[in-house]
């Protein structure tokens, strides 16, 4: 596929993001019918995650191209099967079901584009703000609210400046995460759920985002291709290479979020 079908792709996700999104929200209106069950690693699953992976699932399907789905709430495709997908959807209906249960309104829709194992094309939408980010490789980043699209530009730093915001998980934050912020010159925590943590950062709103902690392919691919063309970066901890995306074992390295750092 060529940037503009890529392009003319994303634009009918925008649509199916908040679909999703609307389904979400009327579930988190729904106060006595959230339906809270756990999966086999004790994650929640709600009404919210299931119905919401319903609708992407059955839309993405009638896109043109047909591609391939790997979703959090699907069954998950054999590796030997899918090692050859030369472009696959990535979805996460609900990232951040514990915020959704605690009702504090930082969940989000994401669904990526990925090709040869590289994130291209991403939309995130906030059900509770209706803010819809989405992306192409090398045609920027924009946020989109009633309708008015704006460009996402990361801010500019020096590692060394003093109060840089660093971005923390709602609910995880552990010792190594806590010992890589210390190493910062005075710096300010910012806690923020689901993947609305890289959101911030293309925004302009915070500097860096370490994530030493366990999470999967789903939860990042879309924000990390927002973040990407909005100027920023995001690595592996340990090897600095970018993050991939369908491997065999789809649990995400360590990884950092940069904006854009200068020299």
């Amino acid at each position: 596929m060529n940037t503009q079908e890529i392009s003319a792709l994303i634009e009918q996700v925008h649509d199916i993001a908040v679909k999703a999104g609307d389904k979400i929200l009327e579930v988190y209106n729904d106060i006595e019918n959230f339906e809270v069950e756990h999966k086999k690693d004790d994650s929640p699953l709600t009404r919210a995650d299931r119905e919401a992976n319903k609708i992407i699932c059955d839309r993405l399907e009638l896109l043109s191209p047909r591609l391939p789905i790997i979703s959090e709430e699907n069954k998950l495709i054999d590796y030997q099967e899918r090692k050859d997908f030369e472009y696959m959807w990535m979805v996460d209906p609900l990232d951040g079901t514990k915020e959704f249960i605690k009702r504090n309104g930082e969940f989000t829709v994401n669904i990526a584009l990925i090709h040869d194992g590289q994130s291209i094309a991403g939309v995130v939408y906030t059900p509770v703000t209706g803010e819809l980010y989405t992306a192409v490789k090398g045609q920027g980043a924009y946020k989109i609210v009633d309708n008015k699209k704006t460009k996402l530009q990361c801010a500019s730093y020096r590692s060394n400046d003093k109060a840089l915001s660093i971005v923390c998980s709602r609910s995880h934050l552990n010792d190594e995460t806590q010992a890589f912020i210390d190493d910062y010159n005075e710096p300010l925590k910012v806690s923020k759920g689901s993947s609305l943590k890289f959101l911030i950062i293309a925004e302009g709103e915070a500097h860096v985002y370490p994530r030493l902690a366990p999470t999967m392919e789903w939860d990042t691919a879309a924000a990390q291709i927002v973040l990407e063309e909005s100027g920023g970066i995001m690595i592996q901890a340990d090897t600095r290479e970018p993050v991939r995306y369908n491997k065999e074992n789809l649990l995400n390295p360590h990884f950092i979020a940069y904006a854009n750092i200068l020299s």
